[in-house]
């Protein structure tokens, strides 16, 4: 037996699914191993297969990576399983690990996902124009195989509320809207309504749910399409200081609008969001038109937006990410392919 005969067999085994001839499903995770120091790149590797359409994803505490699905595809003739889940890969992984979903997470159309280091509760956006907006309570922090309670954010004074401004000015700049979690159920269901019946029980509806990242005890998610114009809205939530536990309901979360845009050359279609060791948002636009116009937007605390990057290809920065210790950017080009690392000093950063 070949050796790529060999490696192809494993793949097949680690791989979530595979089409009619057997082969793993090309989506997935690949791991680089990127030394900050000497700016080399020491290993790459595939480390998840199987899967269909990975979107953003994020990371967590405890050194993991979620990679979400950006698909609901059924089981057919073609594939082999359900999809329209979350995976998780190690940091520290070697080499292609097993592909085990989180059904508990959820079965939808997810994008990304970010964690409070303080609970281990998991925060969820679906790309969709009529989405919810997400959590995962886990049984055991940390042990996201275990199970957990998956719940959408509802707002306490009005059901079914709608801030995608679309049509009605819903949701002001700047307002802070006290907020529940509802419990969800059959959440890994052969129907993609996981969000409509969320919405029947009352959960407001955000316009397509991407990007998410928590820093300094809140949370940043992009909302692609949102606002009047449908030029996108940046939402904020900052989670009670109970939690995930009974008590939350003394002292809820809230929910603000920190921003809407009315102006292309201001802002185009946010997508994936991280927060820059200064403070300041880097939001990757994502919007494809005749001209190459797609930038990394760097936001302030006040509002205020401008130009971080200009992507000179006619695609798309499909992700961003700092390095644990701060001092190097990570962006990922959609196509052609390409990672960028891009260097501080941060701290001297100013817009």
């Amino acid at each position: 037996m070949s050796s790529l005969t060999t490696k192809s067999k494993t793949f097949a085994e680690k791989a979530f699914d595979s089409n009619a001839e057997g082969y793993p499903l090309p989506g997935g995770t690949s791991n680089i191993v990127y030394n900050l120091k000497t700016g080399i790149v020491e290993d790459q590797f595939m480390s998840l297969l199987g899967t269909i359409r990975n979107c953003s994803g994020g990371i967590t505490p405890w050194g993991t990576w979620l990679t979400c699905e950006e698909s609901v595809a059924h089981a057919s003739e073609t594939i082999g399983k359900n999809h329209g889940y979350v995976f998780e890969v190690s940091a520290s992984a070697s080499s292609m690990v097993n592909a085990e979903p989180l059904k508990s997470m959820g079965r939808f159309n997810h994008e990304a996902a970010c964690v409070d280091p303080k609970t281990g509760i998991v925060y969820l956006t679906e790309d969709r124009g009529d989405s919810l907006f997400y959590r995962f309570i886990p049984n055991q922090a940390g042990k996201l195989l275990q199970g957990g309670r998956l719940q959408a954010l509802k707002f306490n004074a009005m059901d079914k509320f709608d801030t995608r401004n679309w049509e009605n000015a819903n949701m002001l700049l700047g307002t802070e809207h006290a907020c529940e979690w509802i419990d969800l159920d059959d959440v890994d269901g052969e129907k993609d309504d996981l969000r409509i019946r969320g919405h029947e029980k009352g959960a407001a509806l955000f316009a397509r749910g991407e990007g998410i990242h928590f820093e300094n005890g809140e949370m940043y998610f992009c909302c692609t399409n949102g606002g009047r114009k449908k030029l996108g809205q940046i939402m904020r939530y900052r989670p009670s200081a109970f939690e995930g536990s009974k008590q939350e309901t003394k002292s809820p979360g809230v929910l603000s609008l920190f921003l809407e845009s009315d102006n292309k050359a201001s802002f185009n279609y946010g997508d994936n969001i991280t927060v820059a060791p200064n403070g300041h948002l880097l939001v990757c636009e994502d919007q494809y038109s005749d001209v190459v116009n797609n930038k990394l937007k760097g936001i302030v605390a006040t509002g205020e937006i401008y130009d971080f990057a200009k992507v000179r290809w006619q695609t798309e920065p499909a992700g961003v990410c700092f390095s644990p210790d701060g001092s190097t950017l990570f962006v990922n080009l959609y196509s052609p392919t390409a990672t960028l690392a891009i260097t501080g000093p941060w701290n001297e950063f100013v817009s």
